[in-house]
């Protein structure tokens, strides 16, 4: 055993010396005890002094996160060289991937604010994985759903624990600088953004760190799995806690029974006690202080005022029941009372005596729940508000039902489509197309008031993805079923878990649309009342079945469970206290199998089954599958042949992919078999066209395999460019001789988007090289003819070829920076 010498930063003033947020601190010798540097089995903590200036870089190294072992990198967190200036900043590395994170404060807190004034920013730059963004400046600009998603996942942990009364405006940056594309980076940007905040002066309490949990097909729990094991598994989870407790759940499942669900949190748990203990004594190294001075708490006294004066005319209040409405009004009026009776004794101290009143509706909540077993609404904890459904209400719309439960409503609608209505992402691991999407709005007339209506908000893109993953396990195949499918959740009343009436919708919505769903899915949201907000659950914790906007507002946890009769297919943790215990979450997890099961009684009352036809508004959808080499044929010269097909044939969409899958759509079943057995006969060798008269053949002499030809553009497509490289007969009778310049041939750079691509370049004509016939078709090559330009130019050697030609150092970069990229190759 030796003794280890640390210098750490401890921060003995706040007298800030920069307008931003930097603190005064003063050196002083810390002593640790440490084997080799080792602090533990799991981890281990270096300190050198090889930063910037010679400064000191901090260094943790998680070796491990289970007894087990495992094959993943270890994770590495280090502060002390990048970003030195934000009050925290750590880069956090795992393999091949790193992100980069920071905690910022402002200098003084606001004083006119009764909330935690913490906004959350996360950013995958496309550069990381080697890719360039596909806006036309080349930014990566606003961001996209899945990036909104993550930053969800960072707030929601690390908010209940910071400390209560800090007002400063205080922000969290992420950003994934390197991506490996082996496993998902999103539980990795809740631990670098929360240990930013925890070794800043920011008073985040207590380490909050996270992990992912998958399964593999025996049933064994998978911690941090891969994309490809997470591709197979039957669990989506992430879990976010401290050393103590769980803060925070999210993920879906293929109808998981909850003893199952249970056991693997406890097994992401088990990780973070080793990540937060970890980061604990990290921060013990590093020296860090936290910055109480600025708290804003409550002036002596005043909660015990309120108490005094109003909590009588508090339970008057809950005992008079009342909807929403009626309930709310009183509750304002008491608290102008509230205000009004203490600003005096108080002064300057509204917003302190509004939380002291708030404090006071929440313990008298639970006290009431905790005595009569009664809540504010008259409901017992376990009862469920009267529920209303209509379905098939909306006479065009393929499948459409509105969902009314208690002062909640949702109208939801499902359309279906071909392949085309597909919704198109672009992700750092590629372009991603999603069969089934839902999409939820929440206008503000929802709740009677005015604002902002455009585009969704991060709480609109949160609970749509929730709802729309609740529903994916019950979706056929495409096999089964080979129609897109989208979901529309429009939120007409709220007052409580909106997003689990857009499941109930969204699947009645789907059965009316005749989608032969395997089971009916339903969904709940369970909340918690505690004595003390600000502990942890106990056994006296009150759960709450179908919680209301008020409780939701008072209480402590909002636990949002959808599934089946069965299983549970998608679930969602939010709390506001220090931390939720297992024998709380198996309660509340029972009694929302129980709630679930009614709702789902009510349904079946309505449509237990989905509609044995489609709607006469649905397209019909046709699918078979051809030789990949005949997809020339198919598609015809600059497309034409495939042009002519759906004109012919009256077909609303014919789509061929690479592998030799064709999907036809028409609203005429006897077109769309026509369709096939004419295209089954064109890769015979059958007549052209549509079914017409036979198209003329390029009859002029063959190019020359490496010769370079120059050409106009007579098809742009996702795949590529088709160029005629040989002209046809002057009289007309014979066509040119067309080629496809495949989307990887067009430039040196990749290209992510042809027709943006070719926009941008505004010219009709390429020069191409030809490099012969494979499978059919033949293929040029513009990206070989910029190579070969660029060498001459190397050799100082420049021919008219490479004058005429656009070089990849000039025009070259200009244009590819105008292109808008979201293609998969």
């Amino acid at each position: 055993m030796r003794l280890l010498l640390i210098t750490s930063y401890v921060l003995v003033s706040t007298v800030a010396f920069s307008p931003l947020h930097r603190q005064s601190y003063q050196r002083i010798p810390t002593f640790r005890s440490a084997t080799n540097g080792a602090t533990d089995e799991y981890y281990s903590i270096e300190t050198t002094n090889d930063g910037p200036q010679g400064g000191a870089v901090h260094k943790i190294i998680f070796h491990k996160l289970n007894d087990k072992g495992t094959d993943m990198p270890p994770i590495v967190i280090e502060t002390g060289k990048i970003g030195r200036q934000a009050a925290g900043a750590v880069t956090l590395t795992r393999g091949d991937s790193v992100l980069y994170a920071t905690a910022a404060r402002d200098e003084k807190p606001r004083a006119e604010i009764d909330f935690l004034p913490l906004s959350v920013e996360h950013q995958e730059r496309f550069s990381s994985a080697g890719l360039t963004s596909g806006s036309y400046n080349k930014r990566d600009g606003r961001p996209a759903e899945h990036e909104i998603l993550t930053c969800r996942l960072i707030d929601r942990p690390i908010r209940p624990l910071v400390a209560s009364g800090w007002r400063h405006e205080t922000q969290l940056l992420s950003w994934v600088l390197s991506y490996d594309g082996i496993r998902s980076c999103d539980p990795l940007a809740i631990v670098s953004s929360a240990t930013a905040l925890y070794l800043s002066d920011v008073p985040l309490l207590k380490p909050v760190a996270a992990v992912q949990v998958g399964m593999d097909e025996d049933g064994s729990f998978l911690l941090n799995p891969t994309n490809e094991q997470m591709a197979k598994s039957a669990l989506h989870l992430t879990v976010a806690g401290t050393q103590d407790a769980i803060l925070m759940i999210e993920g879906a499942a293929d109808f998981l029974p909850e003893e199952i669900f249970l056991k693997a949190v406890q097994h992401g748990h088990d990780a973070i006690q080793i990540l937060c203990k970890g980061i604990k004594e990290f921060g013990e190294t590093v020296g860090i202080t936290k910055n109480l001075d600025t708290l804003k708490l409550p002036p002596d006294g005043l909660q015990e005022r309120v108490d005094e004066l109003f909590t009588t005319k508090v339970d008057e209040m809950y005992a008079a029941l009342g909807t929403k409405e009626e309930q709310g009004a009183l509750m304002s009026a008491l608290q102008k009372n509230v205000v009004e009776r203490l600003e005096e004794e108080f002064p300057d101290e509204s917003i302190a005596i509004k939380m002291a009143f708030k404090d006071l509706l929440s313990r008298r909540m639970f006290e009431r729940a905790r005595t009569t077993g009664m809540r504010a609404d008259g409901r017992e904890l376990g009862a469920v508000r009267r529920i209303d459904i209509e379905a098939g209400f909306l006479p065009r719309v393929h499948g459409s039902a509105l969902f009314t439960r208690g002062e909640t409503q949702a109208i939801a609608t499902a359309t279906l489509g071909d392949s085309g209505m597909r919704q198109k992402i672009d992700k750092l691991d590629g372009l991603e197309e999603k069969r089934f999407y839902l999409q939820y709005s929440f206008p503000p007339s929802s709740v009677g008031e005015t604002g902002r209506v455009g585009a969704p908000g991060r709480r609109e893109v949160g609970h749509g993805n929730l709802a729309e993953r609740a529903l994916i396990p019950t979706l056929p195949s495409e096999e089964e079923f080979p129609y897109t499918i989208r979901v529309e959740s429009l939120i007409t009343e709220s007052h409580g878990s909106s997003s689990m009436a857009s499941v109930c919708g969204g699947c009645l919505s789907l059965m009316d649309a005749g989608v032969p769903i395997k089971k009916p899915v339903a969904g709940i949201a369970m909340g918690m009342l505690l004595g003390d907000k600000g502990g942890l659950s106990d056994e006296n914790a009150l759960i709450l079945s179908d919680i209301t906007g008020t409780e939701d507002a008072l209480g402590t946890m909002d636990f949002k469970v959808a599934g089946d009769r069965h299983g549970v297919t998608t679930f969602q943790l939010d709390i506001k206290c220090e931390g939720l215990t297992f024998e709380t979450m198996q309660r509340a997890l029972e009694q929302a199998r129980q709630g679930r099961l009614h709702i789902l009684d009510e349904m079946d009352k309505v449509l237990s089954a989905p509609r044995a036809e489609l709607p006469p508004t649905v397209p019909k959808i046709m699918s078979f599958t051809v030789p990949s080499e005949s997809l020339g044929k198919i598609i015809g010269p600059g497309g034409k042949q495939i042009r002519a097909i759906i004109e012919d044939f009256e077909l609303t969409n014919m789509d061929v992919r690479d592998d030799g899958n064709i999907q036809v759509s028409s609203f005429n079943a006897q077109k769309m078999k026509e369709a096939q057995e004419f295209v089954m006969n064109l890769i015979k060798g059958g007549a052209g066209g549509g079914g017409k008269t036979e198209r003329a053949k390029y009859a002029g002499p063959d190019p020359v395999e490496g010769e370079t030809y120059t050409g106009k553009i007579t098809g742009i497509h996702p795949f590529g460019v088709f160029v005629e490289i040989l002209p046809g007969s002057e009289d007309g009778s014979t066509p040119g001789l067309e080629g496809l310049v495949h989307v990887s041939e067009l430039a040196r750079d990749r290209i992510r988007n042809c027709e943006g691509y070719i926009k941008s370049l505004g010219v009709e004509e390429l020069t191409v090289k030809y490099l012969g016939v494979e499978k059919g078709k033949i293929r040029l090559s513009r990206k070989a003819v910029l190579e070969e330009a660029n060498g001459e130019r190397k050799n100082e050697a420049r021919t008219s070829l490479a004058t005429s030609v656009p070089s990849m150092e000039e025009d070259e970069i200009a244009v590819i920076a105008k292109a808008v990229e979201g293609v998969h190759e």
